[in-house]
């Protein structure tokens, strides 16, 4: 029990910290030019004839794996047509996936909807569900909001959750410390997914990771997920909800995306309610913030029509990068992870030994990997963090060696 404690204690640390440098590794603070060296990279790849029939071109890909080569990605798969146009890394290496675990929890939803015995009603209200929380109880307008708005994250309730770290500061700018009225106001609250988590459980009497397990990775055929891939991070002195992160491969999270690919149907049965796979492209809330976050719907990331991806295209993010990209009009999965075990036996100790605030902490080690030594070392070569500039160019090469192709 002691032992379990301690493991949750510090899995709760390492989110609230994660949550803590957002705003510094999305914008960065012009500190994103570290330039070490390329590291020699094994490559799988199709032929060059192969490749263009698939509709990429060749040397379009050179320069993706190329720039791949200077980052410290652990893994990266392009998949079109089902087969696999280039990719490097163990694909089956579970990696923690942070916030995808979102877009997860969407599909199990999505996949519940599917189910004739489906419990959940998406426009029931949280009173009606008798979900509230502690300590801080919710207001009376608060519970009127729906668990379609907690998917949509439109909830309008700015209350304290596990893992939002320095996230609070932007939900208090978009929400205030006021009641809204639910479906009025989209903020990227991790409140509303965690309760969303409460409400999930309760109604389907069955675990996330049972329910993952059975509902999603079994007939999406996933290789390397297993049960004990879920665990949950708490914070009592917040709430009473959880969130409920995973682990998982770049290869069975690439089924995740053939799964929307393949309109909610894996092995000949439907998977996913038939409206699932189109809803977050419709049912959308344009975030302001522009991009590859351009809107957001149904706990999925819609890109801005200047990063050069097609209309319908949507993605799942996570710290450090992790992405899971589908791209209908190209019948195209991209699947990117980057292992931040080795960044966090960092960060932590800046912040809790050093005293340093998450974002003087962040600064610090991208700082560290821009010294001409460092560069050489293996954390700057193969573990420094990968940061938004270095994400949105090589989603800008893959574009290009895509609409490249003559």
């Amino acid at each position: 029990m002691k032992r379990r404690a301690v493991a949750c204690i510090s899995a709760s640390l390492m989110i609230v910290m994660a949550g803590m440098v957002y705003l510094v590794l999305t914008g960065e603070n012009g500190l994103s030019r570290p330039q070490p060296r390329g590291r020699s990279i094994e490559v799988i790849r199709l032929d060059a004839a192969e490749t263009r029939d698939l509709g990429w071109n060749p040397d379009g890909l050179d320069a993706v794996f190329s720039h791949v080569a200077r980052l410290s990605t652990d893994a990266l798969m392009i998949v079109t047509n089902g087969q696999v146009v280039g990719a490097f890394g163990d694909l089956s290496e579970p990696y923690n996936v942070h916030s995808i675990r979102k877009s997860l929890l969407s599909a199990l939803i999505g996949q519940q909807m599917a189910s004739d015995a489906n419990p959940l009603r998406l426009d029931a209200t949280l009173q009606e569900l008798g979900i509230d929380d502690s300590p801080v109880q919710l207001t009376e307008l608060q519970r009127q909001a729906t668990l379609r708005d907690l998917l949509k994250s439109v909830s309008g309730i700015n209350h304290p959750a596990a893992a939002s770290g320095s996230l609070q500061a932007e939900i208090d700018r978009r929400l205030g410390h006021k009641e809204n009225r639910p479906g009025t106001v989209w903020a990227y609250n991790n409140w509303d997914y965690n309760a969303l988590t409460t409400a999930f459980e309760r109604e389907t009497g069955t675990g996330i990771a049972e329910a993952f397990d059975i509902g999603i990775a079994q007939p999406a055929g996933m290789q390397d997920f297993d049960r004990s891939a879920v665990s949950y991070i708490s914070d009592a002195s917040q709430s009473e909800h959880r969130a409920a992160m995973f682990s998982m491969s770049a290869r069975d999270l690439a089924r995740v995306g053939e799964l929307y690919l393949n309109h909610g149907r894996a092995g000949g049965q439907r998977v996913l309610a038939d409206n699932w796979v189109r809803l977050m492209t419709e049912d959308f809330t344009e975030t302001g913030i522009g991009g590859l976050r351009w809107g957001h719907g149904y706990l999925w990331w819609l890109p801005g029509p200047e990063t050069g991806l097609p209309e319908g295209t949507f993605w799942a993010w996570g710290l450090g990068n992790q992405a899971l990209m589908v791209i209908p009009q190209w019948n195209t999965v991209v699947v990117h992870q980057s292992d931040t075990t080795e960044f966090w036996k960092r960060f932590v100790p800046l912040v809790r030994d050093e005293g340093l605030s998450g974002e003087a902490a962040i600064e610090q080690l991208i700082l560290s990997c821009r010294d001409a030594a460092a560069r050489e070392t293996e954390y700057c070569t193969e573990h420094r963090f990968i940061t938004r500039r270095e994400f949105d160019q090589l989603i800008s090469l893959i574009v290009a060696a895509r609409t490249g192709n003559g």
